[in-house]
């Protein structure tokens, strides 16, 4: 029985806060910009095409960035500004699309298999790579292909504001003589093992048996290899603003205790917070809720720019819980939910100005993981 060929789409926005901030101040256009913490101690979250040329990447220190590149514009960034254009794509490609997924911010996925048989799949993407250009004035890229890791692949190498289509016979040629840098999930611990074996490119690590690179990496290994030849069964997941975090608490008793009640939302919010973290994952919309001793039932919520940091996210849920609770009657139930989530954790703390935050994130997840959610907390919490 004939299986139709997969026909995936990956869309990029190009060096998106770059762009966003252009659009707000035309005088950046053609000129070495760089995003992030002002100090020397920042670090870069974002760079235009034209500071790259000097050698400037993300997530390099401030201080080095303004060495290679003198001449750079930096410009500490604004979350909120580049999460409402993040929004505007995505409403853009939910009007358009059969079925997408928003990978992070500035990155989604489509499913478009069987477009050809009613209007041309290339042609079909390139007007939506139009519409989003002239509806937001962001420059955007695109790959075309038959699964997410060759059309990222292709998005790449299309860049900047360019389009690639990759057929499924087209597939190894292109990738083959592609470093292996290029390969989605090679880590600097990944790509240092294999060129210390002569690996050099993605044609040379196809041919690697697949038995050897689960000896020398374990699962990662098998996965790589996969990627290497092409192969990446993983679906579109569909984007539902509904896709979320929450926990809820039902009390003993019900209570008026207000100082209790604003303990229990940190302690979910801290606890739901580190599951955004492990899992890699970003929200944008935190609810709180509670419902009274009658048993009505009300929430607020906000929509926030895109985080995943406790520090931020304990203080708007605890501004909705005040908004929220009016009536002064006993509560039953209080419940924290975050919303609108997407992948990413790299942008978080790059624009601040000093890495001690992260830091103190960094360090307290590495106990979680190691001794269990509970081992550190918040004051606060306890």
């Amino acid at each position: 029985m004939y299986k139709e060929e997969r026909c995936i789409v990956h869309f990029d926005l190009d060096s998106f806060f770059v762009s966003v901030e252009r659009l707000q101040n035309s005088k950046l256009d053609g000129k070495p910009v760089i995003i992030g913490g002002l100090s020397d101690r920042g670090v870069v979250a974002s760079c235009s095409y034209e500071a790259r040329k000097f050698g400037v990447h993300s997530a390099m220190p401030m201080k080095m960035a303004r060495t290679l590149c003198g001449d750079a514009i930096i410009i500490r960034g604004d979350m909120d500004l580049y999460s409402r254009f993040s929004r505007m794509v995505t409403e853009i490609i939910a009007e358009k699309s059969p079925l997408f997924e928003k990978a992070s911010i500035d990155e989604h996925y489509i499913d478009i298999t069987g477009m050809d048989r009613f209007f041309g799949s290339y042609r079909w993407t390139r007007e939506l790579r139009h519409s989003i250009t002239k509806e937001t004035g962001l420059p955007i890229s695109f790959g075309l292909s038959v699964n997410k890791t060759v059309s990222k692949m292709a998005t790449n190498e299309a860049k900047p504001d360019g389009e690639m289509q990759v057929s499924g016979q087209q597939v190894i040629p292109f990738l083959s003589p592609l470093p292996i840098r290029k390969i989605p999930m090679i880590g600097r611990k990944s790509y240092q093992l294999l060129r210390s074996m002569g690996i050099s490119t993605v044609g040379i690590l196809s041919r690697i048996p697949p038995e050897m690179m689960e000896s020398l990496m374990g699962k990662n290994g098998i996965a790589i290899w996969k990627k290497a030849n092409g192969i990446d069964p993983s679906p579109v997941q569909p984007y539902l603003e509904r896709k979320s975090l929450g926990s809820e608490t039902t009390f003993e008793s019900d209570t008026i205790d207000i100082p209790e009640i604003r303990r229990i939302i940190t302690y979910k919010v801290e606890k739901l917070a580190f599951e955004l973290r492990k899992k890699q994952k970003l929200t944008s919309c935190v609810t709180i809720k509670i419902r009274y001793t009658n048993f009505d039932t009300h929430t607020q919520q906000k929509h926030i720019p895109y985080t995943s940091f406790d520090h931020i996210l304990i203080k708007t849920s605890l501004e909705l819980f005040e908004k929220l609770y009016q009536r002064r009657m006993l509560i039953r139930l209080v419940g924290v939910r975050f919303s609108g989530l997407v992948g990413g954790m790299q942008q978080l703390n790059m624009f601040e100005d000093t890495p001690e935050m992260t830091s103190l994130y960094q360090a307290m997840d590495k106990i979680r993981l190691r001794y269990g959610k509970t081992a550190v907390k918040r004051a606060i919490g306890l």
